[in-house]
């Protein structure tokens, strides 16, 4: 067995491209055009040179299946612990999803995706520091996930893809959930971790037959909706934008919309006690027959 520290990859600037199609060499060219490129057929032929070789990054092809590239994930671990692999695939399951993110996948993308969201989390896998300690996942079925995320952008981003693949929704919810998780989780990172790389905070998602929640919890401890001063629903009538001096002051990102944004969104946002512990919940409208042929 090749020894490997996690320091090797970073310092390896290679790319390895896996029967990848024009879409995808070309993206690779545009975003790492100091990296060098090196293409093999199929995920054996990677193994093989993985055996071999030190390889900074990892694309799997499109033709393969998400169980194909999470068993080529599993076996380039021993090798190289701290490799990072992004799936490439046109046919996914939420069981390949979780145990993509169980075996330290740095990202997933199943078909449609757009070049721009690919070049994006390219970008953040070349970049990225220490990247293989920001997500752990504590338990997972495809219906209950719990995991806990760094406290930094980056690993917000690659949770943002991971529960996109791994949502079983219908497809008029299923961005409006986004959209309010997005919101809440950059709201925890940002107040209740302080965007400090060194806290975490804890997700679970839950898929019911007509029900969809998310439950997020900070490390911090906990604010009052009406007294917290960098959010929008804390401002008096005289002053519907004393947030953005008070976020802008102190160097914050543009925001404080995000409690609102959610509650629009879902059918329910609950708060724990402490300010630092909440539900979003989407109740789903969906017929018997329907639902039962997707859960066969």
């Amino acid at each position: 067995m090749i020894a490997d520290s996690p320091s090797n990859p970073q310092r390896s600037k290679k790319v390895l491209l896996v029967d990848a199609g024009p879409f995808v060499a070309d993206t690779v060219l545009r975003v790492l055009p100091e990296w060098t490129l090196i293409r093999v057929s199929d995920n054996r032929a990677a193994l093989s040179l993985l055996q071999k070789e030190c390889i900074g990054l990892v694309i799997t092809g499109e033709k393969s299946n998400g169980h194909e590239d999470v068993e080529l994930l599993r076996k380039i671990r021993r090798v190289w612990p701290h490799t990072r692999l992004i799936i490439l695939t046109d046919e996914s399951t939420p069981d390949d999803v979780i145990a993509a993110i169980r075996f330290r996948a740095f990202s997933y993308f199943s078909k449609p995706y757009t070049q721009d969201a690919l070049a994006d989390m390219l970008r953040l896998a070349t970049e990225s520091p220490a990247w293989d300690d920001g997500i752990e996942l504590i338990s997972a079925t495809p219906e209950w996930i719990v995991l806990t995320a760094r406290c930094d952008l980056g690993t917000a981003e690659r949770i943002f893809q991971f529960a996109h693949e791994v949502a079983d929704l219908p497809e008029a919810e299923q961005p409006k959930v986004a959209m309010a998780f997005r919101e809440i989780l950059l709201n925890a990172m940002e107040h209740g971790g302080h965007f400090d790389p060194n806290k975490h905070v804890e997700i679970s998602y839950t898929r019911a037959k007509h029900m969809v929640m998310c439950r997020i919890k900070d490390p911090g401890e906990g604010f009052s909706l009406k007294e917290n001063p960098y959010a929008a629903s804390s401002n008096p009538p005289d002053d519907p934008m004393r947030h953005l001096k008070k976020r802008e002051a102190e160097g914050m990102r543009p925001g404080g919309y995000g409690t609102s944004i959610a509650k629009n969104l879902v059918d329910e946002v609950i708060y724990g006690e402490k300010g630092n512990d909440v539900m979003l919940i989407k109740y789903l409208d969906i017929a018997p027959a329907e639902n039962e042929r997707d859960r066969a």
